[in-house]
């Protein structure tokens, strides 16, 4: 290539990458980075006081963050959500802090450089009118409904929308509080419950209550969530692999009982899941079902129930082979994301795919447990027809962008494909356990966990997550055959793609490259069929 063709082919990927750019606004900017006021301190906990009013529609609280100094810095961002508002800003020994706001950033300005290392805590106290959510969880908010009683119920649904919708945090996904307290006040007839451990409540004369819950673990900000209704309770102990688990149900009353049978389907997921990935990572803060207003949302130790009490998706199989109505869909799918999406997080959002697409995977590595291998297969192929490939699965890093939807089930075939690269279902699983055990409790990029798959796999696959991830293209293999030669080659696929195919219903396998290649067919054949466990396109060519 001579170097004409370089500095033209480069320039048309700078303006590519500037025009994709072009898109996000500054408030992205500031929302997706970690910028000069963000960087220099690391939120260890975050108290957040809550006082909902279901009338008018609007909440007021405090949030006391807890923080490391991790470098000398003085000005601060906070993320608040319009029309939300911050009022005051204390520091120690009652100092207020004076802020200045840039849409859905205030910059709180400290009168002194704090020094590193040191262990800091303000005071931020919010109020207003949430956002409203408008079809939760896909375009969230506030979400204030009633049951079908005509009873008040509460809550939020936040993911991508950012946990700044309602209370003032560092809205990174990279910074995870180590822990965080949720105290919810609210009138007497109501319960509240929230991530973690219950851990009292305190009733005034007024006819309030509020109800304090406790979380040791790292956890997502867009995970903090408060549920409010006519709630009642039950309590079960699943027999894990670090001992006990606490299991404790909370459904509207009139629910209970149709609950307590569908929810039997829980610890046949902690079962299926602590066997694939390792012990369930939250141990300390139990594992909980909390019935909600939308139909679901993997809440870390407290995963939000909407499907209705009915087997698949609201009573549908999204694969499309009758497997998916064995079990119920929201149960397994957001009780995947413990381990996949809160154990292990992205750092950016652009890297979502690390939640989703192991989380898709989930729901077949359940079906394989449960119902075979078979049938896992079955699930998992089936769910392809849910792929579009408009745009790539990667976002754009920097700016809030996540990529496209096909993270779900397109990343879910693109763990299925690697897993009969592996070809050891037992090193495949240890590869999943080992990411939750490796990565425990961390934020992580795709490379990193590219990287790590690649290396304990013993198998290059840095193209094969280049083809899937970062383009739309689905590799196709054209093929020949004449005179007994089978000829083949890849294309439509990235520089030197390699991915070694398996021919159905058997042992043999092919190497192609982006090259003509040819061997002898063993069989007499027309068409060549593939391993439909691979996620590729066969295209048989002319002679």
């Amino acid at each position: 290539m001579n170097k004409k063709i370089i500095i033209c082919l480069s320039l048309f990927f700078y303006f590519s990458q500037l025009t994709s750019l072009a898109q996000f606004t500054q408030q992205d900017s500031l929302r997706g980075s970690l910028n000069a006021e963000r960087d220099w301190w690391d939120v260890t906990c975050y108290n957040i006081g809550l006082h909902p009013d279901f009338t008018t529609k609007t909440i007021e609280g405090k949030n006391e963050i807890q923080f490391l100094v991790v470098k000398p810095g003085k000005k601060m961002q906070i993320d608040l959500q319009a029309p939300m508002v911050i009022n005051r800003v204390f520091w120690k020994n009652n100092v207020t802090l004076p802020f200045i706001r840039n849409g859905n950033v205030y910059y709180i300005e400290f009168p002194e450089m704090l020094k590193i290392n040191s262990l800091e805590k303000i005071t931020i106290a919010f109020e207003g009118n949430p956002t409203i959510a408008k079809n939760p969880p896909w375009d969230g908010g506030w979400i204030f409904t009633k049951d079908k009683l005509g009873r008040p119920w509460m809550s939020v649904a936040c993911q991508g929308l950012g946990a700044s919708v309602w209370y003032p945090c560092k809205d990174h996904q990279s910074d995870e509080p180590d822990s965080a307290f949720i105290n919810i006040t609210i009138p007497d007839t109501l319960v509240a419950v929230a991530n973690g451990r219950f851990i009292g409540k305190k009733s005034y004369a007024s006819g309030e209550t509020t109800y304090k819950w406790k979380v040791v673990n790292p956890i997502n900000n867009y995970n903090i969530i408060p549920s409010i209704g006519k709630y009642t309770t039950w309590h079960e102990n699943f027999d894990g692999e670090k001992g006990n688990l606490d299991c404790d149900y909370w459904v509207l009353d009139y629910n209970l009982e149709k609950a307590k049978q569908q929810f039997t389907q829980a610890s046949m997921t902690l079962k299926a899941f602590e066997h694939w990935f390792g012990p369930y990572p939250f141990y300390e803060d139990g594992f909980k079902l909390v019935e909600s207003p939308h139909l679901g949302m993997e809440h870390q130790s407290a995963v939000a129930y909407g499907n209705k009490y009915l087997n698949g998706y609201l009573g549908r199989d999204l694969s499309g082979t009758g497997w998916g109505l064995k079990w119920d869909f929201i149960i397994v799918h957001e009780s995947g994301h413990e381990w996949f999406g809160n154990n292990i997080t992205s750092k950016d959002i652009a890297d979502m795919w690390l939640h989703e697409g192991f989380t898709n995977y989930s729901e077949t590595l359940f079906t394989d447990y449960h119902f075979g291998k078979k049938a896992g297969n079955e699930y998992c192929i089936g769910t392809r027809r849910g792929i579009r490939n408009e745009t790539t699965i990667i976002g754009n890093y920097g700016v809030n962008n996540e990529g496209s939807g096909d993270m779900y089930s397109k990343g879910g075939s693109l763990l299925h494909l690697i897993r009969q690269l592996v070809g050891d279902d037992e090193k495949f699983r240890q590869i999943l356990r080992g990411l939750n055990k490796t990565f425990y409790h961390q934020t992580v990029t795709t490379q990193t966990v590219e990287n790590y798959i690649s290396k304990n796999s013993g198998i290059s696959l840095s193209k094969i997550f280049d083809q899937y991830l970062r383009t739309t293209n689905i590799p196709i293999l054209e093929y020949k055959i004449q005179a007994g030669m089978l000829s083949y080659r890849w294309t439509n696929c990235v520089k030197d793609f390699d991915l070694p195919l398996k021919l159905e219903s058997s042992e043999t396998w092919i190497h192609p490259t982006q090259q003509w290649q040819e061997q002898p067919l063993t069989t007499d054949v027309e068409v060549l069929q593939i391993d439909n466990n691979f996620y590729i396109t066969a295209k048989k060519v002319a002679s």
